[in-house]
């Protein structure tokens, strides 16, 4: 039912921008007023519908909102009569036709968006030897000289279409009883009688019941003629982006690479958000699984497009994401992982024809196998990419996102967690954040003696106090994850925050840049930048998280200290390892040992498409990792209040204090002390 008052609560997302608005505003008209980033090109006259969004009704509890249909007005004439060049989308609504009558949750989609996300993802395969599951061969099954040969002797050269496919498999490329199966017959009529036949050939696996590849060589497509490719896409499903690429499964070469943001995140940003939606939205599963389903056609469809394929070419596919992702698009039921013991429906890879998916029928579709209830086969991807189990160094591997996944260890055995960090590293939850696109922060340097910053923001090489950025004065648009680490990092450094995170009121007679905010204080990084008391403490909060799941792993393993550390995701492959280290991210190592890999999942999940190889290593690595569930483990707490200061409360940073100038600790005993005791109690009553 509509609010019964004469202003109405609006939540935009993915930004989780919010605010109050009279009722019977627009949605771009309160876009407008709370600085959401919706396109309209038009003035909101409905003619250029560039401004579409999407109302999810349901029970939000994350803003504790219930969003009722009556909560937003009915299609009017601007939209009934709209003809403009841009489609309508299915569900979508024009925000200029659109008021709001009560409390609402408005996604704003990415084609929505002005400043439409970067998506960073590249992939690094390194040497890998292409050893794909499938394979081209050619056949001339043109009955000798057909012409001369009679009805009864062209009847005896074969039976059925199928049985000749077969013993030309067998007698010109030694392929012994290939199977053809029913979803290949339909085409060998226009293929015949010289054709180019694909086999997917026996592949070892854990558990071959899993998957829907047969212990025989299966004909999956017959083609006219000769071709020589055949591609497959791996897809990396984050719970922010969707990444793929479309690779030639005989050569290796990634023929196009494509990203989009998950629609998902109009159910909630995080992945608990969306579990909590699915409790209590009957049907919500069912939401969540058939908006990744069609994201996931919708990318399929881009790749192969962009690489100029027809879709018939298309045979392999395989998914690599967290749990979560991994249940919704498998239509499984993702509520069980939403509290302890955070049961698996299967550890095990899966693989199904994409018609199980509700995808266009001709791939089969893989999903890698999880480790434990929140470390998944994104998590499984990523360690066959980086591979510290081939190794005697001890390697940390951490994908940095809403939810942190950390896999330590070497040769003699990987231990792995995961930390919920929360949306802050990706510019959620901060006064002054949003995702990297251009004209976001995302590289802070702050000078020790006058307290003034420069920074760096995407899509403007040049830094913000150099004349070339005075000359041109790009639109600073806010500040991404990177630019969060670097400068409360830079602001510890100078002298800013001190080691429990309180900004210093007392600097306000040293620089401009400090200034009161009711009662705490802010540092002005740029006109409309500001970094607020509460936006420390939510990277606090985060990166405390992060290095207690670290700190316990090492503690349930034989090792002492970290060799390497690899800082994984799109988020990863932007954090500077100095400030990381100095924000305590990580635990002390030599800096030069703690490297950006980039989307290591992605990569992973590419080596799984062209090696069969890789993707038995993959399987057979993720059996044999211990898993550490730091939701259950007593020691958690006590590792994350250590973990909250900065760099951290009492381990040592020699490596660290040779390459930067440590503020120094506070005594024991001291006032500093007293004061984090009590700034620490006040942090986790607010959390």
């Amino acid at each position: 039912m509509a609010a019964a008052s004469s202003n109405s609560r609006v939540v935009f997302t993915p930004s989780g921008l919010k605010g109050e608005v009279p009722s019977g505003t627009t949605v771009l008209e309160a876009a407008r007023e709370l600085g959401v980033d919706l396109d309209s090109v038009c003035g909101g006259r409905g003619i250029c519908g560039r401004c579409q969004v999407d109302i999810t009704p349901g029970n939000h509890s994350k803003w504790a909102i219930t969003v009722d249909e009556a909560n937003a007005s009915p299609p009017g004439v601007l939209e009934t009569d709209y003809r403009g060049k841009r489609p309508i989308g299915h569900g979508a609504r024009l925000g200029c036709g659109v008021q709001i009558l009560g409390d609402l949750v408005v996604d704003v989609p990415e084609e929505s968006q002005i400043h439409r996300q970067v998506v960073r993802k590249d992939i690094d395969l390194g040497d890998l030897v292409v050893d794909p599951t499938i394979s081209l061969h050619y056949l001339d099954l043109e009955p000798g000289n057909a012409a001369e040969l009679t009805l009864q002797e062209q009847l005896d050269d074969g039976d059925s279409l199928a049985g000749r496919i077969i013993d030309g498999l067998a007698d010109q490329w030694a392929i012994e009883d290939a199977a053809v199966p029913f979803d290949v017959l339909a085409e060998l009529h226009a293929a015949f009688p010289r054709l180019t036949v694909a086999v997917r050939r026996q592949t070892t696996t854990l558990n071959p019941a899993s998957s829907a590849e047969r212990s025989s060589p299966t004909v999956v497509a017959v083609y006219p003629g000769f071709v020589d490719r055949v591609v497959g896409a791996a897809v990396d499903i984050g719970s922010t982006t969707v990444a793929g690429h479309l690779c030639d499964l005989q050569t290796g070469e990634v023929l196009a690479s494509a990203g989009r943001m998950n629609p998902q995140i109009r159910f909630g940003e995080d992945l608990m958000s969306r579990v909590s939606y699915v409790m209590m939205n009957p049907g919500g599963d069912q939401q969540l699984t058939g908006a990744i389903r069609v994201a996931l056609q919708e990318l399929l469809d881009e790749l192969v497009t962009e690489a100029r394929l027809d879709y018939s070419m298309l045979l392999d596919v395989v998914l690599v994401g967290n749990p979560i992702m991994g249940h919704l698009v498998l239509g499984i039921d993702p509520t069980p992982l939403g509290q302890a013991p955070f049961p698996l429906a299967t550890d095990r890879a899966v693989a199904a024809p994409a018609t199980q998916f509700d995808l266009r029928p001709g791939p089969q579709v893989y999903f890698g196998p999880c480790i434990a209830g929140h470390v998944g086969a994104d998590t499984a991807a990523a360690i066959l990419a980086e591979k510290p189990h081939r190794g005697d160094a001890v390697q940390l591997l951490v994908d940095v996102g809403t939810n942190a996944e950390i896999v330590l260890g070497n040769s003699s055995g990987l231990l792995a967690a995961s930390s919920p960090t929360g949306p802050a590293f990706e510019g959620a939850q901060i006064s002054a954040g949003q995702r990297a696109t251009a004209g976001a922060i995302e590289r802070v340097r702050i000078d020790r003696a006058t307290l003034e910053p420069s920074f760096r923001i995407i899509g403007f090489e040049h830094w913000s106090d150099s004349p070339e950025f005075a000359a041109e004065q790009p639109t600073v648009t806010g500040i991404c994850g990177s630019g969060i680490i670097e400068v409360i990092s830079e602001m510890y450094l100078s002298g800013v925050i001190d080691a429990q995170g309180v900004v210093q009121g007392d600097l306000m007679a040293k620089s401009s840049r400090i200034e009161p905010n009711e009662r705490t204080f802010s540092y002005r990084l740029f006109e409309n930048v500001a970094i607020t008391q509460d936006d420390v403490r939510a990277i606090q909060l985060a990166k405390a998280a992060l290095r207690a799941g670290v700190d316990l792993l090492l503690e349930h393993s034989p090792y002492d200290k970290v060799d390497e550390v690899r800082l994984a995701g799109a988020f990863g492959a932007h954090i500077d390892p100095t400030h990381a280290m100095v924000l305590g991210l990580i635990p002390d190592c030599p800096v030069s040992a703690v490297t950006a890999v980039g989307n290591a999942a992605g990569s992973g999940a590419t080596m799984a498409l062209l090696s069969a190889a890789e993707r038995t290593e993959m399987e057979q690595v993720v059996a044999s990792v211990t898993k550490i569930e730091t939701a259950t483990e007593p020691r958690f707490q006590e590792l994350f209040v250590a973990a909250l200061a900065f760099p951290h409360e009492t381990a040592a940073n020699p490596n660290l204090e040779q390459v930067v100038t440590l503020p120094p600790r506070p005594e024991p005993g001291s006032d500093q002390r007293r004061r984090r005791r009590r700034s620490r109690s006040a942090g986790n009553r607010t959390s």
